[in-house]
């Protein structure tokens, strides 16, 4: 390796430093496998997004591990000094850029031409909000170097006529520069070549053979094609009803959608009535042409009458089947030919409109503005490469600082590309937030963080709404609830209302690990006694209802009140409490002779009781918090890790900071309304009690009472003080050795 580079110890990886140009230009030759990441999204980071937008080469949505390197080297090729990527406060100049290679005389001659036009000297700067604008500016130009005309850009009426015409006929069409939906060399040809084929298919039908009607051949045939469908239902009715009489309310439609009519508003074309037959159906085959048709089909039938038979029959108010079916014969072979008639996208262009731009030279100015338009693309193309360097020299060090190596988010007070603002929630503040782009990826890889982590929904007062995840790394979790509200601050300074929709848990610290079992246990009891006090009340509630009941009914001498008998005492039961009291307080003085009975080692007593009571939980902890990593989360957003990452505990209390007071401040510690402590002689005398409990489970009293009054006497076999600790029985002896010699 050419380059030396330095290396720091940083969430327990190796990471690069990137300080200096030479450092990201020598980024080729460091192996991969040492990069934190290898590629990285375009959306959902605080990043300056069209920066990242033309690091995209390939418009994958992501910038690759190649894009970076290829984009330092575009970059450091262009300046006369690498190191100009190492200051990105600095803005370009045009003595910057050197001016050896044709791409780089392009860009400086460029600058200078846009600092002209700023009213700048060629020794000033060049700065990204500046070569914005610059763009912005040329991207409004009729000739913007895209190849797209929009109706803006096009020179008179019917130019402008036509481009929303070939427009009408695009699905999707290209957007110009400026941002107007445009038209293309080759939609300019697709338009014009659907017209040449619907231009072939009117010569074809011009034969007089075709023209039944001379010129209004075709009117007529397509008031024929409105109605033949229908008049061919109603001819069929009509010989249905002929065969059998009994058909003939089947076939006019049954009186219950006609009753349903009549209940509603009706309107002039009464289009209810569009399924319903033509005319009323009857055995004689000939259809009504006057008041007695359909309301929905009047005015067809009357275009059909005036357009086709008319000047086919004459006047006529019946028609039977032979005549229309005379009538479709005479039209069969304009049918066959209206059949082959072409479809594209632009059939809903008037034909004689067309005609006019086959026949004049709007297709020819049209094309002259595009081919302008194309012209410019080489000053469109330097303008986007002065941006691009612009924005190049003033991001890439920073990107590659969240991207080889995470300097940012290892860095105290520092802010990683991916953190998107903090999440005030429960007395902290969360900064390690991330946006959420794909839901069901990041909740099933959330868990493989080791991290507890809070998803909420997120919305302004704009409207606008998102969904972000924070990681809980300080203090406990016993206020985190699925519903609870926070207020998240972006970047920006914007405030969005949060609300916790889901929770992943995991240890947080190991302090909150050691008392998590405390307080599991005292949950515990508060449900069981919460529980057991509802169904208390329940009980007593249903007793008392069923008692006043009874009472009610025997006052009004429906039933004669039970007098309420005394519940007898079983002594099976007393027995068993005996025996149950008796055990537990066997087993009570067993222990307390036994932790009294270490003496001086009485603390490590307590210590080891309270390690085995929370010492799996934070052993427990422990090993997660080694794991605990922002990998997954990363990688659910779209990102490439290919480290892991971690938070240890040291960071994670940087990145939840809990409420404290300011320094100095002066607190009165006096509450009006906190709970008053009991009297210190209460204490001392509990303490009294107890002590005096313990001694006489232990028989130390009993030499001062009388013997009904000792331990030994209340709780015979089962006292303290009987309880004996039984010696190792000896070991059994060893048999003596033989005397008599073993045969040989």
């Amino acid at each position: 390796m050419a380059h030396r580079f330095r290396f720091y110890r940083a969430g327990g990886v190796d990471q690069v430093q990137l300080k200096t140009g030479a450092d990201l230009l020598a980024l080729r030759e460091l192996d991969q496998k040492l990069w934190v990441a290898l590629s990285c999204p375009v959306v959902g980071l605080e990043f300056d997004t069209r920066t990242l937008a033309l690091l995209d080469t390939d418009k994958d949505g992501k910038v690759q591990a190649p894009e970076l390197l290829l984009a330092i080297e575009w970059a450091a090729s262009l300046l006369v000094d690498v190191e100009g990527l190492a200051r990105p406060d600095e803005p370009l100049t045009l003595a910057a850029v050197q001016g050896d290679s044709d791409e780089g005389r392009l860009i400086r001659d460029t600058m200078r031409s846009l600092l002209g036009g700023l009213g700048k000297t060629e020794d000033a700067a060049m700065s990204v909000d500046e070569t914005v604008k610059a763009l912005d500016t040329f991207n409004h130009l009729a000739e913007n170097g895209d190849g797209l005309v929009p109706v803006s850009a096009a020179v008179g009426d019917d130019i402008k006529a036509l481009v929303l015409a070939v427009l009408s006929g695009l699905a999707e069409p290209k957007q110009d520069r400026s941002g107007e939906p445009g038209v293309s060399a080759e939609d300019v040809q697709a338009f014009f070549d659907a017209l040449e084929l619907r231009r072939a298919w009117q010569k074809e039908g011009e034969v007089p053979e075709l023209q039944v009607l001379g010129a209004a051949t075709e009117d007529a045939f397509a008031a024929l094609h409105a109605m033949q469908a229908k008049i061919d239902d109603y001819f069929a009715r009509s010989r249905i009803v002929a065969f059998d009489e009994r058909a003939t309310s089947a076939m006019n439609g049954h009186e219950a959608p006609f009753a349903a009519l009549g209940g509603s508003m009706i309107g002039r074309a009464a289009s209810e009535l569009e399924a319903f037959p033509l005319a009323h159906v009857t055995p004689a085959s000939s259809l009504p042409l006057g008041r007695s048709v359909n309301p929905a089909w009047a005015e067809r039938v009357a275009a059909f009458q005036d357009k086709t038979v008319g000047p086919i029959l004459g006047l006529k108010n019946q028609l039977t089947e032979s005549e229309f079916r005379d009538i479709e014969g005479r039209f069969a072979a304009y049918a066959e030919w209206y059949r082959k008639k072409p479809s594209t996208r632009w059939d809903n262009v008037e034909w004689a409109t067309a005609e006019s731009w086959l026949a004049g030279d709007a297709r020819e100015r049209l094309s002259a503005l595009i081919a302008a338009d194309q012209a410019a693309a080489p000053r469109a193309g330097a303008i986007e490469s002065v941006e691009k360097l612009v924005r190049f020299k003033q991001g890439l060090l920073r990107l590659a600082n969240n991207f080889v190596a995470f300097r940012d988010f290892y860095r105290p007070g520092g802010r990683a590309i991916f953190q998107i603002g903090t999440l005030y929630l429960d007395q902290r503040a969360l900064g390690l937030v991330l946006r959420v782009n794909d839901v069901p990826r990041h909740i099933s890889m959330g868990s493989l963080a080791s991290t507890y982590l809070v998803y909420c929904d997120v919305k302004n007062d704009k409207g606008q709404a998102m969904q972000i995840v924070a990681a809980v790394t300080n203090g406990d979790v016993d206020n985190l609830m699925v519903g609870r509200n926070g207020l998240f601050y972006d970047l920006s300074g914007g405030d969005w209302d949060a609300t916790i929709v889901r929770i992943v848990e995991n240890p947080i610290s190991i302090r909150q690990a050691f008392w998590s079992p405390y307080k599991k246990l005292v949950r515990l009891i508060e449900e069981q006694v919460s529980k057991r006090a509802a169904a208390a009340q329940a009980e007593a509630d249903a007793n008392v209802g069923s008692k006043a009941l009874a009472v009610d009914a025997a006052t009004k001498g429906e039933v004669k009140a039970a007098e309420a008998q005394p519940k007898k005492l079983d002594i099976g039961v007393v027995a068993a409490l005996g025996v149950a009291v008796g055990g537990i307080t066997a087993a009570l003085g067993v222990f307390v002779q036994a932790f009294t009975g270490l003496g001086y080692w009485m603390p490590l007593g307590v210590l080891g009781l309270v390690l085995v009571i929370s010492g799996p939980a934070m052993a427990v902890a422990g090993l997660k918090l080694r794991r605990r990593n922002i990998g997954p989360l990363l990688d659910a957003n779209g990102w490439a890790i290919n480290v892991m990452p971690r938070v240890n505990v040291a960071l994670g209390r940087g990145l939840t900071q809990l409420a404290t007071l300011p320094a100095g401040t002066p607190r009165d510690l006096v509450d009006p309304f906190a709970e008053k402590k009991p009297p210190i002689w209460r204490t001392l005398l509990g303490l009294l009690l107890a002590a005096l409990l313990i001694g006489w489970l232990l028989g130390r009293l009993d030499p001062h009472l009388p013997a009904r009054y000792q331990s030994t006497t209340v709780l015979g076999e089962a006292a303290p003080a009987r309880v004996k600790v039984q010696p190792a029985p000896p070991p059994a002896p060893t048999a003596a050795p033989s005397a008599v010699p073993a045969k040989p």
